[in-house]
């Protein structure tokens, strides 16, 4: 997963970025992001006046099933467990692909980042190495002319070079900072270990560790170096583990990017997976552990309960549709997504049910998109819309990378496609978030993406975090909302009712790739921050057009030899 963000000093927090925002330290509440401007003050999406509105329209709830592309999902969590898909075709644990649809015991989804012998990729490289290493016998030293090359291939040297530039050029960290970076990390490890004698105990938040009182020098120095970092990346709430392992794991990301011009990078995922990775026919890979562990299932869990954590049953937070099912599909490791797993996630989300596939990962190649294309068409034909987030590079999309993306190879753009780019609010740093992406033509709305409140891994936990990760989750929660209640408009219709009904702040936002004021509509299509309220006021309006999905075709998976 490669959402990487402008730095200043940003960490990682397992698989999700945490976000230094511009200097403010004010705190905004829980769940922010579902309020009303004008009811509590926040820059939210109007959810409570949604749900007044079609509890006065006296509609009944359709249920939706909405797939969640990502790293994994906490299936024990309170606020979730009851809201995941259940394929009702298969018997659990018996060993045999009762659905006879290639995934065997699949009851909440899929892995496609694991082994038939139940080992799990949690970590990967990332594809710009693997473009630069995959292709540079065939392309390094030779004198290639393009002009004279296939049109497939012209692409492919084309990619190449620009990996090449990126692995091999200056456009990495250089030396110095990775060695500053790490001795930061040595010297939070030792710091840690100085407050946690301070303090009795190995766990404590960024917040307890401020009211640490102590008249010991070393100990004041490491309470000061430890707290000056997680302020410094908003990760107050954050525990000194998470955020260690985070820091980490950042550290060791950078570390290979460096290494990756001399060193091609480790095949993670074809020592675990084992399939022939070249052929899409070969596609019955992988398990049914859509989990792995706390640290894999981290953002894919915080995704999931923005969509659609149990409202109302009094734990934790609220997701934003009341009548979902997640399903979850295993496809984004520590590092970057490969394009096989995506584009057959995608379909085995189409074949079995899902109306909306949230996407909150992206990378800056894209060697096997054709595969992801086609799979995009496929769910345009079926009726699925598909969230994507725009990333946290603070850059412009209109003339950058971030894929998978919108704009297919053969120069069409599908009508189920929606990019999103993360908002704010005032009291927390500004309307628009400063590490989104943006771009007046490739972003199409703004959602709440920052200090979101949402489920992790451990049963009955909960924590802020933030990116275009949590921004597309509330756009996809939104689409879902729409459907359940107006289950005949088409994922075409939705897309138009999400984007007309965005609001267009009177003010002026920052460009977070300028830091200059503008008006929204210069980055983003539509120029707006995403409105349940006004986007169900424009459902109920429309005539539905969406036609009946006709069931999926069964394959029997081919045995291996």
């Amino acid at each position: 997963m490669s959402l990487v963000v402008k730095r200043t000093c940003l960490l990682f927090t397992g698989l999700i970025l945490v976000v230094a925002l511009r200097a403010q330290n004010s705190e905004i509440p829980k769940g922010w992001h579902m309020l009303d401007k004008t009811a509590n003050g926040y820059y939210g999406i109007s959810t409570d006046k949604a749900y007044q509105f079609v509890k006065t329209k006296k509609l009944k709830s359709n249920t939706v099933i909405v797939a969640v592309i990502d790293s994994g999902i906490d299936t024990l969590h309170e606020d979730l467990k009851a809201i995941l898909w259940t394929n009702t075709k298969e018997i659990p644990g018996n060993g045999i692909d009762d659905d006879k649809n290639g995934y065997v015991d699949d009851m909440h989804g899929w892995n496609f980042l694991g082994g038939r012998d139940g080992q799990n990729v949690e970590k990967d490289s990332y594809e710009a190495a693997r473009v630069y290493h995959g292709f540079r016998t065939k392309y390094e030293g030779k004198d290639v002319d393009p002009e004279k090359l296939s049109p497939e291939e012209a692409i492919e040297f084309a990619e190449w070079k620009r990996a090449q530039k990126e692995v091999v050029g200056d456009n990495k960290q250089s030396g110095l900072e990775i060695l500053v970076m790490r001795r930061a990390y040595n010297n939070f490890v030792k710091a840690d270990s100085v407050i946690r004698k301070a303090i009795g105990k190995d766990s404590y938040t960024g917040k307890e560790l401020d009211s640490l009182k102590s008249d010991d020098n070393a100990v004041k120095k490491a309470r000061n170096l430890i707290f000056g970092l997680m302020s410094s990346n908003d990760a107050l709430e954050t525990t000194n583990t998470e955020f260690l392992e985070g820091f980490g794991a950042f550290v060791e990301g950078e570390e290979a990017k460096a290494n990756a011009a001399n060193t091609p990078p480790p095949s993670y995922r074809n020592d675990v997976v084992k399939d022939n990775y070249e052929d899409l026919n070969d596609r019955f890979y992988g398990n049914n552990n859509v989990m792995v562990s706390n640290k894999s299932a981290l953002h894919g869990t915080h995704v999931s309960g923005i969509i659609a954590a149990s409202r109302k049953n009094g734990k934790g937070m609220d997701g934003i549709a009341d009548n979902v099912r997640i399903m979850s599909l295993r496809a984004v490791p520590d590092g970057d997504e490969h394009d096989k797993d995506i584009a057959l996630a995608i379909r085995y989300a189409v074949d079995n049910g899902a109306r909306v596939i949230n996407m909150s990962f992206g990378k800056s190649f894209s060697p096997q998109k054709k595969w992801v294309d086609e799979a995009v068409k496929y769910a345009e034909a079926k009726g699925v819309l598909l969230v994507h987030a725009a990333g946290n590079d603070a850059k412009n999309l209109d003339s950058s990378f971030n894929y998978p993306t919108p704009l297919l190879l053969d120069g069409t753009r599908p009508n189920n496609w929606i990019t999103v780019g993360a908002s704010g609010d005032p009291q927390a740093g500004g309307l628009t978030a400063n590490f989104s992406n943006y771009g007046k033509k490739e972003v199409d709305v703004f959602a709440p993406g920052v200090k979101i409140y949402s489920t992790v891994p451990g049963g009955d936990t909960y924590q802020n975090l933030q990116g275009t990760s949590m921004a597309s989750p509330v756009v996809a929660g939104l689409a879902a909302f729409i459907m359940e209640y107006y289950p005949a408009l088409s994922a075409r219709q939705v897309k138009m009712v999400i984007e007309k009904s965005a609001k267009k702040p009177a003010e002026k936002v920052n460009n977070p790739g300028t830091d200059k004021e503008t008006d929204m509509q210069e980055i983003s299509k539509t120029g707006g921050i995403i409105n349940a309220y006004d986007a169900i006021k424009l459902a109920s309006t429309l005539k539905g057009e969406r036609k009946p999905a006709k069931p999926a075709t069964k394959v029997t998976p081919k045995k291996k030899q």
